[in-house]
């Protein structure tokens, strides 16, 4: 199926990242014949998303905010089987990660990204990072506009940007079109909320500031009504304040949430406004005519209406208590009547959070192609997205997600947990993760029981970089090291939404990895014990407070 309802490279882009790939060719090739050492190497391997972990070389592998075709999908599992062992991990930044990738076989899985437009640049390095965006983009029926359209813009403009090469530190920017924010745009250094105002005008809301790892901060709005065409003059003039006045004596201080911090949110709106005013007028203004080229690009796809009824599903559902769960926490409206959006789950009980070998990402290469145009996104929850799919058609999805193992009915409950790789894999790590993310999952694997407890979102991070997000998880868990013990620190009341983003409360000392399912378990019970009608975790979280969790939780140990 070709490649359409989204962005499709041109000769520019094919030769740019063509280049790249010679250009890493030759380094690679100079490192291994000791013409360069590690330390000259490391900085090369880094810009084109190539780290070196624990046990191998892993190659972070961009997916620009978040979408896919079917024919990448594929690639990425023939690159996986080829060069790696045969799987890779979705992660929170929307891209893949192989983890087992061998330094002399890196350029030529580069080179076969290429192949399908695709790459690593920007994938590590203080520089600005893969754009993210909401997963249900160009689909969901409450969006105001598709944020990818921009997200694609700002790729455009920030790649290999001479002025942003060498940053303080790295940089995330994440744009949603959604009143619902399902991209955590105020957790980023740069988040990027499309609205409209009174006037009937869509604009943004320019968030400056947010970030989790060892200083976590809830981002403060910068603008609240920024016209579209303006968008990269503001970032420009954003991105210089930060590059002049960000720190780089110390790493710990050096991210752009630090800079709003000790500044003040007033002064670098001043400066960021004296820069931007100096730009707005210059080649960075957004023309209509270039705004519609690329909003081309994102055309959605022609689906006819259907009927919003399908005897098949009503059926089926009536049958079948599972699909009547999956229906109701993995299927999401769409905005074209009789379609839906599904969200594959990479956590089956018991799994590797994120996870998914070559077999099963053509597999749902397969699905989609036949039933949602040849489209998937990765959400920042590390799980699948098809966006177009026929109401009438979920049957059919179902059952072949099934076969895949990806049929799992827990969307937003106990069990879709997010997880970095942890200290099975990275070397900054402090602990594992996915065990602890396997064990908590096993333990409530039942559907009815993960439905009966509802929306709750664990996060889990084997270090103080928060690569799980563990921050703002209604249960958050950080893997600490004392004296050689991995034991796990758990804060309560993180929250990504709109209007209610929160970093959560740390309950108190840290607890031994085998008590981690026993404490989970407890806080479970207390909410249980203590929620009112239609309250989520969260919820009740905020009205009773931290002691009910905390006492009971502590008694449990």
């Amino acid at each position: 199926m070709p490649d359409t309802y989204f962005y499709r490279y041109d000769d520019y882009d094919r030769t740019l990242v063509s280049e790249r790939v010679d250009q890493f060719r030759d380094q690679v090739r100079r490192r291994l014949a000791g013409e360069l050492t590690e330390e000259q190497f490391k900085p090369l391997r880094l810009t084109n998303g190539l780290y070196l972990q624990l046990h191998a070389y892993m190659l972070r592998v961009a997916i620009p905010y978040g979408t896919l075709s079917s024919r990448q999908l594929r690639k990425l599992a023939d690159i996986s089987r080829k060069y790696d062992r045969g799987y890779g991990h979705f992660t929170t930044r929307q891209n893949l990660q192989l983890n087992w990738i061998k330094l002399e076989d890196a350029p030529d899985a580069l080179a076969a990204l290429a192949e399908v437009d695709m790459h690593a640049l920007q994938t590590s390095g203080n520089c600005i990072r893969n754009v993210t965006a909401d997963h249900f983009a160009g689909a969901a029926a409450d969006e105001i506009e598709d944020p990818r359209i921009w997200a694609e813009i700002v790729r455009q403009w920030s790649t290999l940007h001479p002025e942003f090469t060498f940053l303080p530190r790295k940089f995330k920017i994440a744009i949603t079109g959604s009143p619902n924010d399902r991209a955590a745009v105020r957790v980023h250094d740069i988040g990027l909320r499309l609205w409209r105002n009174e006037q009937g005008e869509v604009g943004f809301e320019v968030i400056v500031g947010g970030g989790l790892g060892r200083t976590p901060m809830i981002g403060k709005t910068l603008r609240e009504f920024l016209p579209k065409n303006e968008l990269l003059a503001y970032l420009e003039a954003t991105l210089r304040v930060y590059n002049r006045y960000g720190r780089r004596d110390n790493l710990y201080k050096a991210r752009i949430k630090i800079l709003v911090h000790e500044v003040g949110v007033e002064k670098m709106r001043a400066d960021v406004e004296a820069e931007y005013a100096e730009t707005r007028d210059g080649l960075l203004g957004l023309s209509d005519e270039t705004i519609e080229a690329i909003s081309q690009q994102f055309a959605p796809p022609d689906l006819p209406p259907r009927s919003n009824l399908a005897g098949a599903v009503e059926a089926l559902r009536l049958e079948d208590r599972d699909f009547a769960l999956w229906l109701k926490s993995n299927v999401a409206p769409h905005r074209v009547k009789g379609y839906a959006i599904v969200t594959a789950s990479l956590k089956p009980a018991g799994a590797p959070p994120g996870d998914a070998s070559a077999v099963q990402m053509e597999g749902v290469a397969d699905i989609a192609d036949a039933y949602s145009q040849g489209e998937l996104r990765v959400s920042h929850e590390q799980n699948l997205i098809f966006p177009h799919v026929a109401i009438e058609d979920l049957p059919a999805v179902y059952a072949a997600l099934g076969r895949l193992g990806f049929a799992e009915a827990n969307v937003g409950k106990i069990t879709d947990i997010i997880a970095c790789p942890g200290l099975d894999y990275c070397a900054l790590a402090n602990a594992r993760s996915i065990p602890v993310a396997q064990r908590i999952s096993s333990h409530f694997a039942g559907l009815a029981r993960q439905h009966d407890i509802g929306d709750l979102k664990i996060k889990i991070s084997g270090c103080i970089n928060a690569c799980g997000h563990h921050h703002v998880g209604h249960i958050g868990i950080l893997g600490v090291d004392k004296n050689g013990v991995e034991l796990y620190q758990i804060s309560l009341g993180g929250d990504v939404d709109f209007g209610k983003t929160a970093l959560g409360t740390i309950l108190g000392p840290a607890v031994t990895a085998d008590k981690v399912v026993e404490a989970v378990d407890s806080l479970v019970t207390t909410y249980l014990d203590s929620r009112g009608d239609g309250e989520r975790f969260v919820d009740t979280f905020r009205r009773i407070g931290a002691e009910p969790f905390k006492d009971r939780m502590y008694a449990a140990l």
